[in-house]
């Protein structure tokens, strides 16, 4: 009876540590699972869904039909059916990573409309389920005015400011900007509907180049004398606009002979208002026609263009090879590059996409070839018309159209979430 018994008892602990084995990886999913159900049927609500897993990670494939059942059953918990692929409802779920944690994170569709709800794996901490994290987006008004904004630079002695016809210099009191100057940009041709326009400082800092439409304008002012000295000139011209600088001189584009920096430029086609894809200097792949572009740093292979092209497809130029970017389907036509220090470092902060009296803004990262929400969106009382990247790096300023065609400049900061 003894030794029966102690066999029983090696047995029945053998089968313990076994069961015990056999649930040590599903079991350190159940909290993420958990998480990003509540998330996903609080943004969908009772119904079914068809439910995809993709995996990005170093999760290991044996893995996944686990945390699929975690997922499903706690879905059912909650009222929502993952049914099979004829239902109107999607959840795409990314399970993803970067140097510090796990990310997962679940793309709701529900008809034209898309939602995103993440939660954060980090090793031995709290999983935290939010609609998108890593970081928070702020945004202060700089400037308000009743004219149609395209660009603007803040620089030392004053704020300058591109309009359709004109260039609008501003001084700094203490009640706030006041207009100092303006000059006509003199074009000879009608504008389109919806003209653009860039601007960047000069080499040194002491003046800009500014584009409108058909036109090149230059400004500059003598150092320590008021905004009023500005003197501006515009002529004619067809020759590429700058669309980035100070790159990773180990990029694959060249390097400014003038102060080390490297300028990427693109002609633009003032009669559709769109750039026509040709670059210079020529990267080792052709582009497609394009209305937004931004260069990603990579820190091991220098610079990638992110491109968001006419048809509505974002790319990725990097090695030579165009290739297109996943999750990005609801992004509008205006994106930009925040250097914040948060998460990968550097941010590409996205217009929503669409007209809309109510616009917003929200922070994506691309850890390879998909955009990963890294913000909440920032709501944004008007529709974003342009987007553009400060000097500094560190701020992104955004022309916003309001109510009774109200123009503000606003300036975008983010904050690290803990």
């Amino acid at each position: 009876m003894k030794l029966l018994w102690l066999f029983a008892m090696v047995f029945g602990g053998l089968a313990g540590l076994m069961a015990q084995t056999e649930n040590a990886g599903p079991s350190q999913w159940e909290q993420p699972a958990a998480s990003l159900a509540e998330e996903v049927a609080g943004i969908l609500g009772p119904g079914q869904a068809h439910l995809t897993i993709r995996n990005l990670s170093t999760i290991p494939s044996g893995e996944i039909p686990a945390i699929r059942r975690l997922l499903e059953q706690d879905l059912k918990t909650h009222g929502v059916l993952a049914s099979g692929a004829e239902s109107a409802n999607s959840i795409r779920v990314t399970l993803s990573e970067n140097r510090r944690e796990r990310l997962w994170v679940a793309e709701v569709i529900e008809g034209n409309e898309t939602r995103v709800a993440m939660v954060r794996v980090g090793p031995g901490a709290q999983q935290q389920a939010q609609a998108g994290g890593g970081l928070t987006l702020r945004r202060q008004t700089v400037f308000t005015t009743g004219e149609a904004v395209l660009a603007a630079l803040e620089t030392a002695n004053g704020l300058v400011v591109v309009e359709p016809e004109e260039i609008a210099i501003y001084g700094h009191t203490a009640e706030g900007w006041r207009e100092r100057k303006r000059f006509a940009v003199g074009q000879a041709r009608p504008l389109t509907r919806d003209p653009r326009g860039v601007i960047f400082p000069s080499a040194g800092g002491a003046g800009f180049e500014a584009h409108v439409a058909g036109m090149v304008c230059s400004g500059a002012y003598p150092q320590a004398q008021p905004a009023g000295d500005w003197t501006v000139r515009c002529h004619e011209s067809d020759d590429p606009w700058p669309i980035a600088r100070g790159l990773n001189p180990q990029s694959l584009l060249i390097t400014s002979p003038v102060d080390g920096s490297v300028s990427l430029r693109a002609f633009y086609d003032a009669a559709r208002d769109y750039f026509t894809g040709v670059v210079t200097p020529s990267l080792y792949s052709d582009l497609p026609p394009f209305y937004s572009a931004a260069v990603v740093h990579r820190p091991d292979s220098g610079a990638a263009l992110l491109i968001g092209g006419i048809d509505g497809k974002v790319q990725l130029t990097e090695g030579g090879v165009l290739r297109p970017v996943a999750g990005a389907r609801d992004w509008g036509s205006d994106f930009a590059m925040l250097n914040s220090g948060c998460g990968a470092g550097a941010q590409v902060l996205v217009s929503g996409s669409g007209e809309a009296a109510s616009d917003s803004l929200r922070a994506f990262e691309l850890p390879a070839q998909e955009a990963i929400p890294a913000s909440a969106p920032l709501a944004i009382d008007g529709t974003v018309t342009a987007l553009w990247t400060a000097p500094d790096g560190k701020s992104v300023l955004a022309a916003v159209r309001g109510a009774a065609d109200q123009y503000e400049v606003d300036r975008v900061t983010a904050s690290c979430d803990e």
